[in-house]
C-alpha cells in the first residue's frame, strides 16, 4: 500500500474562485473597462463607414457618372471590382483579410495589429459593395486585435493568458454592441468557446463589463451623431397571440426545412471555397460576378431594387417583417433562392460574418410559410430566424435568444415555438453533417479559459 502526502494540503480541493479574490483580477477588470471605450468607438466608426458607403456606391456614384438613376446592371461591375479588391487584399496584406467565413463563426484569438488593415479593407470591400455577409466577424477581429494591441503597447510584460483575456473582452464588447445586448454576446462567447462551471464566470465577467460600457458608447455616439446605434433590433412589433397546437407542428416542419437548407448552403460554400483558394484573385472576381448577376436577375424578375437581395439583410429584417404584404409568395421564394445562392458564393470568397444572412433567410422563409393555414406571421418569423440561425451556427442557446430578443415582448410569447424549432433544426443539422465533414476545431477566444490551461493570471496583469 503506497503512502501519499498527508495533511490538509493533500485533501483540500483547489478553490476555483481564487483568481477572483486576487487583487490582480480587479486590475484585469479595470483594463477591460478602459479598453471597452476606444474599442467600441472604433467599432461604431467602422459600422458607420460601411452604412455610409452603401448609398454612396449604389445611389450617388451612378448619378455622379451621369445616369438618371441606378442602372439595373450596376451591381455586376461593382461586385467584380469588390472581388478584385478583396482578392488582392487577401493575397498581399498580412492576416489574409481575416478568417474564411465558410468555416463558420470563428473566435480563434485576437489577430495582431499588423493584420487589422487587411481585415478592415477586405470587410469594407465586401460589405459596402453588396456581398451577402454580415459585419460580426470583422468586428470580432477588430475589437480583439485593438484590445490586445493596446495592452501589449501599454504593458509589454503582461502574461499571455491575461492579455488573451483582454483581447477576448474587446471582441466581446464589439460584437455585443452589434447584436444589441451584452447578454447575447455572453451566450455567443460561451457556446463558441465551450466554457462551463466557475471558469465560465471568471472569463465572462471582463467581457460583460467591456460589453456594458460598449453599449453605452454605441448609444451615446448614436445620439450625438444622429446616426443610430447600428444594433440588431426590430421596432413596432405587433403583439403576438399565444402558441397553438398547429404552430407546434409547424415548428417541427420549419426546423427540418432550415436544417436541410443550411446544410446545402454550407456544402456548396465549402465546395466553392476549395476552388477559390487555388486562384484567389480571378476566382473572387468571378464570385463577385455571380452575386451581381443574381441581384440583377432578382430585380428584373420582381421589379424591386437589387439592393433588397444584396448585403447581410440585417437592416432589411424590419422592413421584411413590417411590409411582408408587399411581397408575393413567388417574390419571397425568388428572394430566398437568389439570396441563398449569393450567400453561398459570398461565404466562399469574400470577408464577413455568417450570422445575419442566415437570420434573414430564415425570416424570409418564415414569412413565406405564414401564408399557409395555422401559422401566424410573428411565430413563423421568429421560428425561421431561430431555426436557420442554429442550423448555420450550431449555437442553440444563442439562436433562441436572437429570435426572442429580436421581437421584444412578442418574442417571449412565441419562445416555446422557437425552442422547438431550434432543437429540431439543431439535431437534424448535426445528423446531416458527418463527423468527417466538420471543419477543424477552432481554439477558444481566450486560451486561459480552456480547462486544460487553467484560469487567467490576473495577479500578473
Amino acid at each position: 500500500m503506497s503512502v501519499g502526502p498527508t495533511g490538509p494540503a493533500a485533501t483540500a480541493p483547489q478553490d476555483p474562485y481564487a483568481p477572483v479574490r486576487d487583487r490582480g483580477y480587479l486590475k484585469l477588470l479595470l483594463v477591460a473597462a478602459v479598453v471597452g471605450f476606444p474599442v467600441c468607438a472604433v467599432a461604431f466608426g467602422f459600422l458607420a463607414l460601411v452604412h455610409a458607403l452603401e448609398p454612396l456606391l449604389y445611389t450617388d456614384l451612378p448619378r455622379a457618372l451621369g445616369f438618371a438613376g441606378t442602372p439595373i446592371w450596376w451591381p455586376v461591375p461593382l461586385l467584380v471590382l469588390a472581388g478584385l479588391l478583396v482578392g488582392l487584399t487577401i493575397r498581399h496584406l498580412p492576416g489574409q483579410g481575416g478568417h474564411e467565413p465558410a468555416d463558420g463563426l470563428a473566435l480563434s484569438g485576437a489577430p495582431p495589429l499588423s493584420a487589422l488593415p487587411g481585415v478592415v479593407l477586405a470587410a469594407l470591400a465586401s460589405l459596402s459593395f453588396g456581398a451577402v455577409l454580415g459585419p460580426e466577424a470583422p468586428l470580432i477581429a477588430l475589437g480583439g486585435g485593438l484590445a490586445l494591441g493596446a495592452v501589449r503597447l501599454l504593458n509589454r510584460g503582461m502574461p499571455e493568458r491575461a492579455a488573451a483575456a483582454v483581447g477576448a473582452a474587446g471582441s466581446f464588447a464589439a460584437v455585443s454592441a452589434l447584436l444589441g445586448s451584452p447578454l447575447l454576446g455572453a451566450f455567443l462567447l460561451m457556446e463558441v468557446s465551450g466554457l462551463g462551471g466557475p471558469m465560465l464566470g471568471i472569463v465572462l465577467v471582463p467581457g460583460l463589463l467591456a460589453a456594458g460600457i460598449g453599449a453605452l458608447v454605441f448609444t451615446g455616439l448614436g445620439d450625438w451623431t444622429g446616426l443610430g446605434t447600428y444594433s440588431l433590433a426590430l421596432h413596432d412589433v405587433p403583439k403576438a397571440a399565444g402558441p397553438t397546437l398547429p404552430e407546434f407542428g409547424w415548428a417541427l416542419v420549419i426546423g427540418v426545412l432550415a436544417a436541410f437548407a443550411a446544410t446545402g448552403v454550407r456544402r456548396l460554400a465549402t465546395f466553392l471555397q476549395g476552388r477559390v483558394v487555388r486562384h484567389r484573385v480571378p476566382m473572387t472576381m468571378l464570385m463577385g460576378l455571380v452575386v451581381g448577376a443574381l441581384a440583377v436577375a432578382f430585380a428584373a424578375a420582381t421589379g424591386k431594387s437589387a439592393t433588397e437581395m444584396l448585403y447581410s439583410g440585417e437592416s432589411a429584417l424590419g422592413s421584411l417583417f413590417r411590409d411582408s404584404t408587399g411581397y408575393t409568395v413567388a417574390a419571397l421564394l425568388l428572394l430566398i433562392l437568389c439570396k441563398g445562392l449569393a450567400y453561398c458564393v459570398s461565404l466562399s470568397a469574400f470577408r464577413g460574418g455568417p450570422i445575419f444572412p442566415a437570420l434573414f433567410l430564415g425570416a424570409a422563409g418564415g414569412v413565406a410559410l405564414s401564408h399557409l393555414p395555422g401559422l401566424s406571421l410573428t411565430a413563423a418569423f421568429a421560428m425561421g430566424v431561430g431555426a436557420m440561425g442554429v442550423a448555420m451556427l450550431k449555437l442553440p442557446m444563442t439562436s433562441v435568444l436572437l429570435a426572442t430578443l429580436l421581437l421584444g415582448g412578442s418574442g417571449l410569447t412565441v419562445m416555446p415555438l422557437v425552442i422547438v424549432a431550434v432543437v429540431v433544426a439543431y439535431v437534424v443539422a448535426l445528423r446531416l453533417t458527418p463527423a468527417a465533414a466538420e471543419p477543424p476545431a477552432k481554439p477558444a477566444a481566450a486560451p486561459p479559459a480552456k480547462p486544460a490551461s487553467g484560469p487567467p493570471d490576473p495577479a500578473s496583469a
